[in-house]
């Protein structure tokens, strides 16, 4: 069995050794990183199963980037943080975390939640890969393949196509793919008819008369198809 994918994201070098050393010493296959910058560079190449993520990083709220970790990919999230009240948990688990655990921690305690999660990463269902016709979109491996050819997306296109392909028939203000497909603090809503144009660009075979992203006059979008997604 191919072992859990962890990404550390903590700043104190000493503690990420540290988690780094025993879970890889627990059979996890582990990366770590010290910024949200980096983590977000690895992840447009690596796909972890666990994230755990210090919330008091030097380039960023943790609490926003696990809000838009929870858009961009099926991951679980384990927030480590001094921030130990109630009240900052609750915030944490409603931001998207599966769980929260308070510093200073027992290294048999994080272990415990760690292989908790994992339990739930092997027991998972994995998400239906979405089939229109020709065109793939499978949300496990981030890709997307069209006629039998492997179409290259970042990140955020592959994010915007997949919500918008997850609802078919669906049609979606530019404010709502902000808040579905975007990390916070993106608010231009020509951001979206942008990349749309760059998605039609790599899946239509006529931009003019798009057959899946189709525009709907005075709201937004929509992913259009003659049939289900098998």
């Amino acid at each position: 069995m191919k072992p859990c994918q962890i990404l550390i994201v903590e700043d104190n070098p000493n503690l990420r050794s540290l988690l780094h050393w025993q879970l890889v010493k627990a059979g996890y296959a582990t990366q770590m990183v010290g910024t949200l910058a980096e983590a977000k560079t690895l992840l447009q190449t690596y796909q972890p199963d666990l994230v755990v993520l210090d919330l008091q990083l030097p380039d960023g709220d943790g609490i926003d980037f696990c809000r838009w970790l929870r858009q961009q990919a099926e991951v679980y999230i384990l927030i480590l943080s001094f921030r130990g009240s109630e009240g900052e948990k609750v915030v944490g688990l409603k931001a998207g975390a599966d769980d929260y655990l308070a510093k200073p921690f027992g290294m048999q305690e994080f272990l415990a939640r760690t292989e908790a999660l994992a339990r739930r990463i092997r027991s998972k269902v994995p998400p239906t890969v979405l089939q229109f016709g020709a065109l793939e979109i499978d949300p496990v491996q981030r890709r997307v393949v069209l006629e039998e050819r492997v179409i290259d997306l970042t990140p955020q296109e592959f994010s915007l196509l997949y919500v918008l392909a997850s609802n078919p028939g669906t049609a979606f203000k530019r404010e709502e793919l902000l808040r579905l497909a975007w990390p916070e603090g993106i608010d231009n809503p020509r951001t979206v008819d942008t990349h749309v144009l760059t998605l039609r660009k790599k899946i239509e075979f006529d931009q003019r008369h798009p057959r899946y992203i189709q525009t709907v006059r005075s709201i937004g979008y929509q992913f259009h198809t003659e049939g289900q997604a098998t």
